[in-house]
């Protein structure tokens, strides 16, 4: 860089300012000299830039509750139960029963670093590459593509377990319990844990994505150096 920048004066005193500008342009550029390892080290430090900032608040008590996009609701075949429980007084029994499914997965999320590290290492340089000049969320697709079947192989049981941990079994039994006694409503007994599984994931990787988005278009959320070289490689090829 100091030889870079004494050339660079020498001409000046000798070459006119357009042509200065000319030589510049023609000097290699600084993410020219990326090598892979530091591409691929990078897209590692993004992905786990996201786990760190994004996935750890899921864990927290409120983590899904709190945060209305990836909040988990009643699921669509239940709506008519919510709908018809509020019709008649029972508002706070169906908030509490959303809170209930919320906390469930809140507590399977905890399950979901070790995965994630895992894959995170297992990312290949040609991965890295695809990955860098790929969509906006590509670093997260990655993610899902490698972790999706084994997490949720891992959060079924713990969103089962804490069902009664958290006290959602039986605060669902009561309100499906209220709900079926109302005269000539179709009766529901649903089970909840694929869908609060499925749920929570889709919220794991929406905010894995979140993230992702703002280091690719926000250089003040490049948090590294080797960040803020990559991603002007990213920018410049855009």
């Amino acid at each position: 860089m100091k030889k870079l920048l004494v050339l660079l004066i020498a001409l000046a005193g000798i070459v006119s300012c357009s042509q200065l500008q000319n030589i510049a342009k023609q000097l290699p550029d600084a993410a020219d000299s990326l090598t892979d390892a530091d591409i691929a080290t990078a897209l590692k430090q993004a992905l786990q830039q996201g786990i760190d900032k994004e996935v750890s608040k899921l864990m927290q008590t409120g983590g899904f509750y709190n945060q209305p996009d990836v909040r988990i609701l009643f699921p669509p075949e239940l709506k008519k139960v919510e709908n018809t429980l509020r019709k008649i007084g029972l508002g706070s029994l169906a908030d509490e029963g959303v809170r209930k499914l919320n906390r469930a997965a809140e507590e399977a999320v905890k399950e979901a670093k070790p995965v994630f590290v895992q894959a995170i290492k297992e990312m290949t340089i040609q991965d890295a590459r695809n990955i860098l000049l790929g969509d906006t969320t590509a670093a997260t697709d990655y993610l899902r593509q490698k972790t999706r079947e084994q997490l949720y192989l891992k959060f079924y049981p713990i969103v089962k377990t804490n069902f009664a941990k958290v006290g959602a079994d039986k605060i669902w039994n009561k309100l499906i319990t209220r709900y079926n006694r109302i005269p000539f409503v179709q009766k529901v007994n649903p089970d909840l844990t694929d869908y609060v599984t499925n749920q929570a994931l889709r919220g794991v990787y929406r905010k894995i994505a979140v993230e992702e988005v703002k280091i690719r278009r926000d250089v003040r959320e490049r948090t590294t150096d080797l960040l803020r070289k990559v991603f002007a490689l990213q920018d410049r090829n855009r």
